[in-house]
């Protein structure tokens, strides 16, 4: 069997299925580790694409800024559930974005790319919502209680997502 000459193909299915999950839990996190990510190590595979912003460092700081107001908006009583139609639109959009956006970072197909964090999105909108409210009833907490942990996991998986990328 002869041997491929060409380099290796980075991975691209997990990690946007990770940043998919950040969507789906928060959806402004995942643009902003994403972008965050993409500041500190920019690629051309980006270069002709219209997701080439979000290698810019004020992207990445709107996404912050964004992704911090909507941990605090989501512990407000008035706050739609996740799981609403526009909401999880909204998720479902950010994780295309990000599987789109990592994917083509990655030299892959920025359809493919979307297509995985689209659905991996809104996956794990409804896995979340469902941890939080079971978790919430089961425990005696109060909803907002168990989404301030669920920030907390969030920072921490997306901190150890952009650890683990080459």
């Amino acid at each position: 069997m002869k041997k491929s000459a060409s380099l290796p193909r980075p991975a691209k299915f997990w990690p946007a299925l990770g940043f998919a999950t950040l969507a789906g839990m928060r959806s402004m996190s995942a643009p902003a580790f994403l972008s965050h990510y993409l500041t500190q190590h920019p690629t051309r595979n980006l270069r002709f694409s219209p997701l080439r912003v979000l290698q810019k460092p004020l992207v990445a700081t709107g996404f912050r800024l964004a992704a911090a107001g909507e941990m605090v908006a989501d512990k407000l009583p008035n706050t739609p559930d996740r799981i609403a139609p526009p909401v999880l639109l909204g998720r479902l959009l950010s994780g295309a974005l990000v599987g789109a956006a990592w994917y083509k970072s990655r030299r892959g197909s920025s359809a493919t790319g979307a297509l995985v964090g689209g659905l991996g999105a809104v996956a794990a909108t409804f896995v979340s919502y469902a941890l939080r409210m079971g978790i919430s009833k089961r425990m005696g907490w109060p909803v907002a209680a168990v989404g301030v942990a669920e920030d907390a996991l969030v920072l921490g998986s997306g901190a150890a997502l952009l650890r683990g990328q080459r």
